[in-house]
């Protein structure tokens, strides 16, 4: 059996290793999908499409469809957001839409206008790693 090291590199590095990255002051508008996770700072107009993790930065302004794995946003999003897995909103995040997720995380600080529905089913792991980081930031 291979260490976790070796499995992660043996798949191509760590499902939360960043393999894009859009930086501040970039725009791009159409159609941005990927696989694995990509981190925003930047500008973008149109849709974002990914089964991995986007993370949006504090620079970032987005003004799109958002249909991805999992969620982190400390940026500016106008627009409607759906994560299998779970949304997280970091202040100062300012979020314009609806969102659907199984798990939604609001930072204090956040400006959340929309709608949400929390239907699907969340994976038990990550549930219980939220709780654990939570009890832990004490």
């Amino acid at each position: 059996m291979l260490n976790r090291k070796e499995d992660r590199d043996k798949r191509g590095g760590s499902p939360d290793e960043i393999i894009a990255f859009l930086g501040k002051g970039t725009r791009f508008k159409g159609v941005v999908t990927y696989e694995g996770a990509v981190r925003i700072d930047g500008q973008i107009d149109g849709e974002i499409v990914s089964g991995g993790s986007l993370v949006i930065g504090e620079t970032a302004e987005i003004n799109a469809e958002i249909s991805v794995g999992s969620l982190v946003c400390g940026g500016t999003v106008t627009g409607n957001i759906t994560a299998t897995e779970k949304v997280q909103l970091l202040a100062p995040a300012v979020v314009t839409g609806s969102i659907k997720t199984p798990v939604l995380v609001i930072e204090a600080g956040v400006r959340f206008n929309g709608q949400c529905e929390m239907k699907g089913e969340a994976r038990l792991e990550s549930v219980m790693e939220e709780v654990a980081f939570a009890a832990n930031d004490r």
